[in-house]
């Protein structure tokens, strides 16, 4: 019986990678066919896994030349990681689960896990990759407490329940659980995935438990770390890639450690991927990030300095690098995007001022402050006319989209909204028409951003007048993003600004996590969501009957796998959202500029550009794009 068939039969699932046609050959960049005729790198039949992945691309590319990007902080080297998208599993184009780093995966009713890697898979460096890289995490980093005190990530819990972890064999390891975790495979195509592995080989030399104590206390001391510990978190950034002697499984490997102007990333000659040709990936040998002042990337990209942008980028732009094309050799390119609300506002309702925080929980109030925006004036005057005035809500091209989820609330209503407010009580104005809160001071709010773009200061700047006009007077703070972070984590801020949820395209089957008090990062409730991030250990117990339902349709969506009544969960989770204007939404379906080179090939012409799921470029697959003028360059 077909294998698949069976699979069905048992309530399971199975992607099973694309494979190489028997007796293929496989091809590999000269510079790394020089390396090998030196003897410095092995032959590409013992570097490459067996099978490896095939993937497709509009064109079979050359090999060679160095990717310009740019980028604002030195702690942007991440992005690589996020653009690399090498996964466990990832996204295909139709936002499927493939495997990708796994030559296949087995799901049962989401509920047992079962991963296979492919065999002969390694490292940067050469290292196999095997299940002991997944047991030396599980075992010694996220059940070690002087690594990871809050014990294994919430995304190894079900209600507590804590995975069980089956080595099989060095190729095959199981995560299973008694109840349903229907997010532990989206996480792991996710943009910044968890990664329940680590090079062990490179990791045990900072660990206690294998270390010898001499060299251990030497190390500790050359970096200056108060114990092994941090020691071993210092090493251990598989996400940011900031440390050089780290390896990866990425195609592209940082060699510059942090701080400094350029990082170059360099090609992994022990890299998974091969097109359908059986080249090896990446094309490209190199890719330069130089760090620049986030408002000075624009001007670098219209000086044909950049091959490759979208980071620091916006529609206020889009005039002044259509303009340089006719001298530079690129065009730009405006893609689509999947967040709910280009810009949205979030009241917090976890501000330590407690008038501002009974006011901020009043539905009300909120529904005021998002009558008394003009939202088609901002449209105009920001976007060009190309955004559409919205709620923070699911857009158009998902299922589950309904008008009302847009527009409920999200109208200009200038006398509503003023009564709204009156008839909570707040009635008293001063002389210039500002309202005074029940303590007679008089209503302003601060809105903070995290200053690194003006688009988001510009539409305050027409909500403002707005605003006034209701007797809310604004005044917007800007700050550097972890400070911007840290301040409405702590209740010192009152109101933040920042872009909407990520994925406005879900489907039933698709986590509201976004839409419910889960994550500390929701700006509305983040000590709800704190709450539920650290098990309890943190934060505050949602206290609000209408919240307090969101979640229990959460978990209630975790144990059914009927997709007709995942729907259903998810409907009532839309309608409380769109009836409560817990964030106000402003416009939506915006478009992303896209910088990209002339000679710079297998870049879509049209896509969607979207944190998650889509990982920005990554779930194109940057190491399929390709120069194909390298004399040019």
């Amino acid at each position: 019986m077909n294998p698949r068939i069976i699979i069905a039969a048992l309530g399971l699932t199975a992607l099973v990678a694309t494979s190489p046609t028997p007796g293929q050959a496989f091809e590999q960049a000269p510079t790394l066919k020089a390396r090998v005729d030196v003897g410095k790198l092995p032959p590409l039949d013992q570097r490459l896994p067996n099978p490896p992945r095939v993937v497709g691309a509009e064109a079979v590319g050359t090999y060679g030349g160095d990717l310009r990007i740019a980028m604002a902080r030195s702690r942007d080297t991440r992005l690589m990681t996020v653009y690399g998208y090498a996964r466990l599993v990832g996204y295909d184009r139709s936002y499927n689960l493939v495997p990708d780093i796994l030559e296949s995966f087995e799901s049962e009713s989401d509920k047992v896990f079962t991963l296979t890697l492919r065999k002969g898979h390694k490292w940067s460096d050469g290292h196999p990759f095997t299940t002991e890289d997944f047991r030396y995490w599980w075992e010694d980093v996220a059940n070690n407490i002087e690594l990871a005190p809050l014990g294994p990530p919430a995304l190894l819990k079900v209600d507590g329940e804590v995975a069980k972890v089956e080595i099989i064999d060095v190729r095959t390891i199981r995560f299973s659980w008694s109840k349903p975790n229907p997010f532990f495979l989206p996480a792991m195509a996710g943009p910044r995935p968890p990664f329940i592995f680590r090079p062990a080989h490179y990791l045990k030399e900072f660990h206690k438990k294998y270390a010898r104590p001499d060299e251990l206390d030497a190390h500790i001391k050359k970096r200056r770390m108060r114990g092994w510990g941090p020691l071993h978190n210092s090493r251990d950034n598989l996400y940011d890639m900031d440390n050089p002697m780290l390896p990866t499984l990425q195609p592209w490997f940082n060699t510059i450690r942090p701080p400094a102007q350029q990082f170059v990333f360099v090609r992994n000659p022990y890299f998974h991927r091969v097109d359908s040709s059986g080249n090896q990936l990446p094309y490209i040998n190199r890719v330069l990030m130089n760090i620049s002042d986030g408002k000075l990337i624009p001007a670098k990209a219209s000086a044909g300095e950049i091959d490759l942008q979208a980071r620091s980028l916006f529609m206020s732009h889009f005039t002044f690098l259509k303009l340089a094309e006719a001298r530079e050799d690129f065009k730009t390119r405006l893609w689509e995007t999947a967040q709910g609300a280009r810009i949205a506002i979030y009241p917090n309702m976890h501000v330590a001022d407690p008038v501002w925080r009974e006011l901020f929980r009043e539905r009300d109030f909120r529904h005021a402050l998002s009558l008394a925006i003009d939202r088609e004036e901002i449209n105009e005057v920001i976007y060009f006319g190309l955004a559409k005035a919205s709620n923070n809500t699911v857009l158009d091209r998902s299922p589950l989209f309904k008008d009302v989820y847009r527009n409920k609330w999200a109208r200009l209503d200038l006398d509503e909204a003023n009564a709204l407010l009156d008839g909570l009580g707040l009635t008293e104005r001063e002389r210039d028409g500002v309202r005074l809160l029940p303590d007679g001071r008089r209503m302003e709010i601060v809105v903070e951003t995290a200053g690194e773009e003006t688009e988001q200061t510009d539409v305050l700047e027409l909500i403002h007048d707005t605003w006034l006009e209701i007797g809310i007077k604004i005044f917007t703070r800007p700050s550097q993003r972890e400070v911007f972070r840290n301040r409405i984590f702590s209740g010192e801020t009152q109101m933040s600004v920042w872009s909407g949820i990520n994925n406005g395209i879900v489907t039933a089957g698709m986590s509201p996590f976004e839409f419910v008090p889960s994550q500390q990062v929701q700006y509305q409730w983040p000590k709800w969501g704190q709450y539920y991030e650290t098990g309890g250990r943190a934060g505050a117990q949602i206290d609000i009957p209408e919240a307090q339902e969101l979640f229990k349709l959460f978990k209630l969506w975790q144990t059914i796998e009927e997709p007709a009544r995942r729907a259903e969960i998810w409907t009532r989770i839309l309608e409380i959202n769109a009836e409560e204007t817990y964030t106000i939404g402003v416009v939506c379906c915006t478009r992303q500029p896209v910088v990209v080179s002339d000679n710079l090939k297998n870049v879509p012409l049209e896509a969607i550009y979207a944190w998650d799921p889509g990982s920005h470029f990554g779930i194109y697959l940057p190491d399929t794009f390709y120069f194909d003028d390298l004399a040019g360059r």
